[in-house]
């Protein structure tokens, strides 16, 4: 009785809180949740308590915003108030609140700014880079013609391609798609993208003291991250053996040229900081936008009509002489309608990264006591019925007026505000340039005989 008094206590809402269900002693809501899609499973909160409730998964309450108005009142007009990340146990196992997604404070502010910098400073937004990304569309692109046209797994061909382009700012090289260590990296992405909304793991964030000693996808996770550290260490120590300050190649260069700069106790410049920042880099510049271009094969094979539609517009405009470039982008305002749509359906972060409130904070008139955990729904955001016309189907002309191409508020992908992605221009510029390239040159189908699902 003692436990359960103190577990009542422990986990009593505070006055004004958002609503949610009868939590179980102990576990909370975590039988309420199908981790294998809880983006779905939430939406029964929805209906029974709006756009904004609360679950306890564990010993950790939950406030889960929804739809485009109270998303965008969190993350942008009241940014300041969610600006930090909670420390949750897998991640800070890997992260340890170092580097550019799981740091906070002026650390964080000081790597960001870094980060865009560099990504300035090596082509972002600029025709260097864009050759960069042209460059490695033609290995791709022989790639996926060494096939001879015959069934294959695209994943790793263009997990390699994407990762490359950031691995090139980075590491200052790329990697064969034929290597079979850095083929074992990605593999290990793949895992690590796929375990975390596993039961278990989430079992682990609930209780890690206990979660430590008992078997599950958790050691899995925590050892994928481990191997990927020692490639971003042996890379870093390549670097520190030719390393020459004035001549700077990469991303890795320029952060050892910082940390000289930057000798002091107030400087988050330092050996630890460089390795997760890369490790950000790498993983987040790799798995998010190959994610995407490959949903955007699977929508092209389940709707050839608009595959043809999208090859006769880059036949209009680029030909079959020369590879696409950005300039293309204006003249081809269907095109770019279907990239927005592949992100908008394929959907692949359905919640944000978690925020913490800096403060005492209201929000649509619910009490948040600073240090309340939010997750915004990005889900929600995508298929907000009050902003798309048909939100549950795949319609290009939610970006098209009048036959030219239209941006939409409500288009949140890369999230919004001061955490928004980094990445948010090289990713744009990969996805229009490898997906109008890729289309220019093949048609994509099922296998005979093989009926395609979502």
């Amino acid at each position: 009785m003692l436990l359960l008094a103190a577990d009542y206590m422990k986990r009593r809402r505070p006055a004004n809180f958002p609503p949610g269900p009868l939590p179980l002693p102990f576990l909370g809501h975590i039988f309420h949740v199908d981790f294998r899609q809880p983006h779905i499973s939430l939406k029964k909160f929805v209906e029974n308590y709006g756009n904004i409730f609360s679950l306890q998964l564990g010993y950790r309450t939950f406030v889960f915003v929804n739809g485009f108005q109270l998303v965008k009142e969190a993350l942008v007009h009241q940014g300041q108030n969610f600006a930090d990340r909670p420390q949750v146990p897998i991640t800070h196992e890997v992260f340890g609140g170092l580097g550019l997604i799981f740091s906070n404070g002026y650390s964080w502010a000081q790597q960001r700014r870094f980060a865009l910098s560099v990504l300035r400073n090596f082509g972002l937004g600029k025709t260097s880079l864009e050759e960069r990304i042209q460059q490695e569309i033609r290995y791709l692109t022989e790639a996926v013609e060494e096939e001879k046209g015959n069934p294959f797994d695209p994943t790793f061909k263009i997990n390699n391609a994407i990762s490359n382009v950031i691995c090139s700012i980075t590491f200052g090289n790329r990697f064969e798609y034929h290597d079979s260590h850095f083929q074992t990296l990605l593999r290990l992405f793949d895992e690590i993208v796929n375990l975390p909304g596993t039961f278990w793991t989430q079992l682990y964030n609930s209780f890690p003291t206990i979660m430590k000693w008992l078997p599950g996808h958790h050691h899995t996770i925590l050892k994928n991250w481990g191997k990927l550290k020692c490639f971003v260490k042996e890379e870093i120590a390549k670097h520190r053996e030719d390393w020459n300050p004035v001549d700077t190649r990469d991303l890795i260069d320029c952060y050892l040229r910082e940390i000289t700069k930057h000798d002091g106790a107030t400087s988050s410049f330092n050996e630890s900081n460089l390795l997760i920042s890369t490790l950000d880099l790498f993983f987040a510049g790799t798995e998010t936008t190959s994610t995407t271009i490959r949903w955007g094969l699977l929508y092209m094979a389940m709707y050839p009509e608009i595959q043809e539609r999208v090859q006769a517009e880059i036949d209009t405009v680029i030909g079959q002489s020369r590879q696409p470039a950005m300039d293309d982008r204006d003249n081809m305002p269907y095109t770019n309608a279907v990239v927005h749509e592949i992100q908008r359906m394929g959907n692949i972060v359905p919640f944000n990264l978690l925020r913490l409130t800096t403060s005492d904070t209201t929000l649509a008139g619910f009490h948040l006591p600073k240090d309340t955990i939010l997750i915004s729904s990005l889900t929600t955001v995508l298929n907000d019925k009050n902003e798309w016309e048909t939100p549950d189907v795949f319609n290009p002309e939610h970006f098209l007026k009048d036959g030219q191409f239209r941006k939409k508020e409500a288009f949140l992908p890369f999230s919004a505000g001061k955490r928004v992605c980094l990445g948010e221009q090289l990713a744009r510029t990969e996805l229009f340039l490898f997906f109008t390239a890729l289309f220019q040159r093949f048609t994509f189908q099922a296998p005979k005989d093989m009926k395609l699902n979502l």
